[in-house]
């Protein structure tokens, strides 16, 4: 079975889209993939919940416990390591990982970033989005490179910027996108391992 490691920091919606995906999809058979953990910085993360009550094996590092970034990542790739993952998949993990890990994970390490790849790297992208005047936004997921939002672009999705939008509404619309293109481009990953 080849295992698959979701790092959460918050309510994991994203990692409970890819979950359902997976459980509906019957990855296990189809691709011999599962979900095999879910591991948070945030003990109290609300997707943590929602990934044992589907049996799912859980974690917590708390970053504010070490000492360092670095001594964070070591324990935290330890932690994932342990599940011998195939794909490591971060899921509104909101900590800049150190090259160390990076590289550890090179290749089969993927992020979601809500913009258009390569416009808007970094935060606040939808509120950037509506200021630059964009008549699209949208969403991208790729392969994690030690420099921020520029790895190798695997699937995104267009939402249109529509008049009088806020930031909060393109967020939803961008959301509803990410949970459809996340589970797409994680099966699309497990069946080239296949």
């Amino acid at each position: 079975m080849k295992n698959i490691v979701i790092l959460i920091s918050g309510s994991g919606s994203n990692m409970a889209a890819i979950v359902r995906t997976a459980q509906q999809e019957d990855w296990a058979r189809r691709y011999g993939a599962r979900v095999a953990a879910v591991l948070s910085n945030k003990a109290d993360a609300a997707g943590l919940a929602f990934a044992r009550g589907e049996g799912i094996a859980t974690e917590a590092l708390d970053h504010k416990a070490f000492d360092s970034r670095e001594a964070f990542d070591t324990a935290l790739a330890q932690a994932v390591d342990r599940y011998e993952p195939a794909l490591v998949v971060l899921a509104g993990f909101m900590r800049i990982l150190t090259p160390g890990f990076v590289a550890r994970y090179a290749g089969r390490l993927i992020n979601i970033h809500p913009s258009l790849l390569p416009a808007f790297t970094g935060l606040n992208t939808h509120q950037r989005a509506i200021d630059a005047g964009c008549k699209v936004a949208g969403v991208t997921v790729h392969q994690v490179t030690d420099e921020l939002d520029v790895g190798p672009i695997l699937d995104q999705a267009v939402v249109p910027v529509l008049p009088g939008d806020t930031a909060e509404a393109l967020a939803t619309r961008v959301q509803a996108q990410e949970h459809v293109i996340y589970p797409r481009a994680v099966r699309a990953f497990m069946a080239a391992l296949a």
